[in-house]
């Protein structure tokens, strides 16, 4: 089943013709209306008339994050004030709050890129989909409600949190659909099973998850919770929200909506463009957006992108789940490691829970990592002899995986602090001292 034909199944030339077609209309557009960006275009020399074709993207500056907390709060909008018609911020944990805006032509873009996703995940207007992602000025809740409600589903506009209030109303009003991030998805399945719900009572069949990093082991494991297919949905409020990429049922992969999000891989430390296949970073040029348009954004997500036609028959490029972030990663002892490693290990043994805490410090001039791990409960309450042997277990898997060593610490269950949005998974003492 696909939404928009039209666009998800464009043969190739043509759908670079009309990416080409959408840049040198968005530069020109910038140029006239952003200050910043027409100061950036002429330090390099770039006036509108040298953007033609996509090849020419390349020419084009990189934008970061940090140019957006510069232009705080709207010095990057390319309209007016009065044709903004929403505002959604990031919280970031240092400096101000990523501010974006969208005008009404960019609410029905972001309706129609989600809609187009929620198809790839079998919803219908005969569904009904409980919304638990945050809503406000995250743009989670919002972004997925709107796009449900363009598919013609039944919405349930609930937010996060409030567990026993979700399960509640997963049994009373039949909700076939839930949308959330990984983390809340896997502790609603913890808290069927300490309900005591029957899971054979609900009508649960699909998840939409996404916000956070998340692997295929945590894939298994909600699905089994829940016992749901569970799909991966990735965006970022800098381009649009959810709904910049999304899983089909072929599951090889998030197909990205690329007539509106144009998509490249880049050396995050040369940025150099990467070729189809490599790691790198991906960056984004939301051409379509017309309240606040970006050249070239710099997601800090590493990942890789596959062209090859889907057996879907969708022809857009796809990227794989995300490794990491660029600027989230952690160095330890001069090794490089991404949470989502220590994930992986964890859910791949059937004693540990999918939650778990990464606490870096520095201790007489030497990093240290000490892995708190939360066990399942049958296992916690064993003999302190087989709880040193899974101890020493875990500390095995997570050195031959990442090439250091780690303390690992194990929790009973529940000590962990839960999160309703993002989980934090890392806590970096360096950084305070």
């Amino acid at each position: 089943m696909i939404w928009n034909t039209e666009y998800e199944c464009m043969e190739r030339e043509e759908l670079r013709k009309l990416q080409g077609e959408r840049v040198k209309n968005m530069v020109r557009r910038v140029y006239d209306s952003v200050p910043f960006y027409r100061k950036k275009l002429q330090e390099r020399g770039i006036e509108p008339g040298d953007i033609n074709t996509i090849n020419d993207l390349q020419k084009l500056p990189f934008t970061t994050k940090q140019d957006l907390r510069d232009n705080y709060p709207f010095s990057l909008f390319a309209v007016p004030q009065s044709e903004v018609v929403r505002l959604h911020a990031s919280s970031g944990t240092t400096g101000k709050s990523t501010v974006v805006g969208y005008t009404h032509n960019d609410i029905q873009m972001w309706s129609e890129v989600v809609a187009r996703s929620l198809t790839m995940a079998g919803v219908t207007k005969s569904d009904i989909i409980q919304v638990a992602y945050g809503y406000g000025l995250f743009t989670g809740g919002l972004g997925l409600h709107y796009g449900a409600e363009k598919v013609g589903a039944s919405v349930i506009p609930i937010s996060g949190g409030n567990t026993k209030k979700q399960l509640q109303l997963m049994e009373d009003f039949g909700s076939t659909v839930i949308a959330c991030t990984p983390s809340y998805a896997a502790h609603l399945g913890e808290a069927l099973l300490e309900e005591k719900i029957d899971r054979t009572k609900l009508k649960l069949r699909a998840g939409v998850f996404g916000a956070e990093p998340w692997t295929e082991e945590m894939r298994s494991q909600i699905e089994q919770l829940l016992g749901i297919k569970a799909y991966d949905i990735y965006g970022l409020s800098e381009i649009i929200g959810p709904g910049v990429s999304m899983e089909c049922r072929c599951q090889n992969g998030m197909h990205i909506f690329e007539d509106h999000f144009i998509p490249e891989i880049i050396d995050p430390e040369t940025c150099e463009v990467l070729p189809y296949g490599q790691l790198g970073e991906l960056v984004f040029t939301p051409a379509t957006k017309e309240a606040m348009p970006l050249i070239r954004y710099r997601t800090r997500d590493l990942t890789r992108l596959h062209a090859e036609k889907c057996d879907c028959g969708r022809t857009l490029v796809r990227m794989e789940k995300c490794v990491g972030r660029s600027d989230d990663m952690l160095i330890i002892r001069g090794v490089n490691v991404f949470p989502s490693q220590v994930e992986s290990v964890l859910l791949e043994m059937s004693e540990t829970k999918p939650h778990y805490l990464l606490v870096v410090d520095r201790e007489n001039n030497l990093d240290t990592l000490e892995i708190q791990v939360e066990v399942e409960e049958q296992f916690f309450s064993d003999e302190v002899k087989e709880l040193e042997g899974l101890r020493h277990r875990v500390k095995s898997n997570i050195a031959s995986l990442l090439g250091i060593s780690a303390t690992i610490r194990l929790v009973e269950p529940g000590t962990i602090e839960r999160s309703m949005g993002k989980a934090q998974r890392v806590v970096d003492k360096r950084k305070l001292k």
